[in-house]
């Protein structure tokens, strides 16, 4: 009988979120989104030794002002490297993220973007396979309307509210990424709520982007992110893209059975929703007013910005 994973490959293009080269060749996925803590987590393994060394190794060939500009590098092309080396996997999009402590500046994001495509151009992996991870503050989705005219195809992550999901459509994005669990986590330590799979607020919260989108016709891709359990990621069959952790596509995998789709474009586009206007006011009163959006926003960063540093520790002890 057919299994769960493979049923929800019929509605939903599959996507793993993971630096682990293994689980990717297991399962098979369209494409491959990673983060600084999923990368941290793949060198702190130590499965993947020989990339890291190679990668230290050239950094020393190079000449830099200081010891922490040249962990600085390595931590750029290791993150990188994991890239070139799952574009070899899988045939579609590998998401690799700028530094979350850009976040909050456009030029230099756009910057750092520039030099990851160019970085991967030169080790022989075409832009077009690339989206650039920038979270959905402000500024990095002005840096996404800028990389977006040229060329760069971006996904926004870190998206908890419909105000970030339109402001990032409207910029252009190719992608969006927005969260399940880290909602229902805030709403579970927030409220006395009972939560289940009929009240999930993050599964709502894509439910309202997916169906805002679809109404409207915007053209940039709704790929959930960041589930706690498989029945989120049930929930959300028929959505544009889903990306999961290789513990859940194990369960999924696991699983035989029939799944229903949730998520219809064509239902959508008959809804009666009211268009909201997004500009740079609007925008940061509506996340100001979203207590859970913009707690959440800030933690995101903060948390990739912690592993990135103990990445670069990891690093700077190897050198």
């Amino acid at each position: 009988m057919t299994t769960i994973l493979e049923n929800l490959k019929k509605y939903s293009s599959v996507v793993a979120d993971t630096g682990d080269i293994d689980s990717i060749q297991k399962f098979n996925p369209d494409d491959c989104t990673t983060n600084p803590s999923l990368i941290f987590k793949a060198v702190q393994s130590e499965k993947y030794n020989d990339l890291v060394n190679d990668v230290i190794a050239h950094s020393k060939s190079r000449k830099f002002p200081s010891i922490i500009d040249q962990v600085d590098y390595i931590s750029d092309q290791l993150a990188i490297a994991f890239g070139i080396e799952l574009s070899k996997i899988v045939p579609g999009y590998i998401s690799t993220e700028v530094d979350a402590d850009l976040s909050f500046n456009t030029e230099a994001t756009v910057e750092k973007a520039k030099q990851i495509i160019n970085t991967y151009e030169q080790s022989g992996v075409p832009k077009s396979r690339i989206l650039i991870k920038i979270a959905g503050t402000w500024e990095g989705i002005q840096a996404v309307k800028k990389l977006e005219s040229e060329g760069i195809s971006c996904n926004c992550t870190l998206i908890f509210s419909l105000t970030q999901a339109v402001a990032c459509a409207e910029a252009g994005a190719f992608l969006i990424s927005p969260f399940v669990g880290r909602i229902l986590d805030w709403f579970k330590a927030n409220t006395s709520n009972e939560y289940n799979s009929a009240n999930d607020p993050g599964v709502e919260s894509v439910v309202k982007i997916f169906n805002y989108f679809k109404k409207y016709n915007y053209k940039t891709v709704v790929m959930a992110a960041s589930f706690r359990n498989k029945d989120e990621i049930l929930n959300l069959a028929g959505c544009d893209k889903l990306t999961i952790s290789p513990a859940l596509l194990e369960e999924l995998d696991q699983m035989t059975g029939k799944i229903d789709v949730k998520l219809n474009a064509s239902e959508a586009s008959k809804l009666d929703l009211e268009r909201i206007n997004v500009n740079e006011s609007s925008f940061r009163w509506h996340l100001n007013e979203n207590q859970m959006a913009s707690f959440k926003l800030a933690e995101g960063i903060r948390l990739f910005n912690k592993d990135m540093l103990k990445l670069k520790n990891l690093i700077q002890k190897q050198l």
